[in-house]
Order: C-alpha cells, then structure tokens, then sequence
C-alpha cells in the first residue's frame, strides 16, 4: 500500500511562486508516474503535471511556463514549483501515483492567490 503525504500549500499574492512536495511510503521500489491534479471549487478535478521515473513529463496548457515537476527517485518524492501564480490556480492540489496498475492519491494541500 503506497501512502502519499503532500506538504507546502499556502497563500500567495498573484505572482508569487510556491512549491509543494510529495513524499510517497510504502514501497521500496521506485513508483514510475507520479504527478499533481488540482481541483477548484464547483469543478472537477484536472491533470496539472506528470512525470516518469525516466524524467519525462506532461503539462496541462494552463501552467506551461510556469510551472516545473521534478523528482528525486531515491525518495520517491515529486515536486512542484509553482512559479507566476494566477488567482485561476487557486485549488485544491492532489498528488498522485500509480503504483503496480493500482492508483494513490494524497490528502490534498490548498493552494490560495490572492489578486
């Protein structure tokens, strides 16, 4: 059973950056994908970015440019810089990994911007 604990959530000003981490547990072998959605009030919830053991990622359009995931595989931690931050980002933010064709999720770390 792989656990995920997020950290890093807060409240920014509209252009200031955040960084949330992700720390997964319960496994000794590296989780392949990795990743963060978010979730916005009264809307569902949308792929932010992913990445692989191997380093490639996704971004959604929305955060392109501003935003950057990393790993480091030896902690099965992933990381989300979060540069330029819009009032649109303000959300719920999930970590997320698939793990052995099952899926995990974190408890979810709010993210507020302020305009």
């Amino acid at each position: 059973q792989v656990q995920l604990v997020e950290s890093g959530g807060g409240l920014v000003q509209a252009g200031g950056s955040l960084r949330l981490s992700c720390a997964a547990s319960g496994t000794g072998f590296t989780i392949n994908n990795m990743g963060w959605y978010r979730q916005a009030p009264g809307k569902q919830r949308e792929l932010v970015a992913t990445i692989t053991s191997g380093g490639s990622t996704n971004y959604a359009d929305s955060v392109k440019g501003r935003f950057t995931i990393a790993r480091d595989n030896a902690k099965n931690t992933v990381y989300l810089q979060m540069n330029n931050l819009k009032p649109e980002d303000t959300a719920v933010y999930y970590c997320a990994a698939r793990y052995r064709f099952s899926n995990y999720w974190g408890q979810g770390t709010q993210v507020t911007v302020s305009s």
